[in-house]
């Protein structure tokens, strides 16, 4: 009888907590657990094809990845990482590399027509997910025509 009493007086307490937290604070808990990061443009280092994207680019991209949809997450079978990192496409990866914490991340986004798909490295874990955004998959071949521009 007491042990019921104390649990469900933790219980409530746990729940008068939560409920009187600032929104800042429980985002920030949660952004903690998030599959699909939030990018600040002047935290991340975002290459293409071995060249860095700077100021404009890359603050379009940021901001359009920040915006894009969650469409579904893949499971990846161990031993299967690779395939993932490495996809036997055509198309060439937007690498963006930051920090969480003292912990290095990197994320592979691939552009397709109708969807982008994102693989994101940390520690030793890989984990792929697919997006929806037209603007990023419009900026895409901007993305790939400045560069060219810029590497011919």
């Amino acid at each position: 009888m007491i042990s019921a009493f104390i649990v469900s007086f933790l219980l409530a307490a746990i729940k008068i907590v939560l409920t009187c937290m600032p929104s800042d604070l429980v985002d920030w808990i949660l952004s903690k657990f998030a599959l699909h990061p939030n990018l600040n443009s002047k935290e991340v280092k975002v290459t293409y094809n071995g060249k860095h994207l700077e100021s404009e680019e890359k603050m379009k991209f940021t901001d359009y990845f920040n915006e894009a949809t969650f469409l579904k997450k893949y499971y990846i079978f161990p031993g299967n990482e690779q395939l993932f990192l490495n996809p036997e496409t055509d198309v060439s990866p937007i690498v963006v590399n930051m920090e969480r914490g003292k912990k290095p991340i990197i994320l592979y986004v691939f552009c397709y027509e109708d969807h982008i798909d994102v693989v994101k490295q940390f520690k030793s874990k890989v984990v792929s997910y697919s997006l929806r955004s037209d603007d990023l998959q419009t900026l895409s071949p901007e993305v790939r025509y400045l560069n060219k521009a810029v590497l011919s």
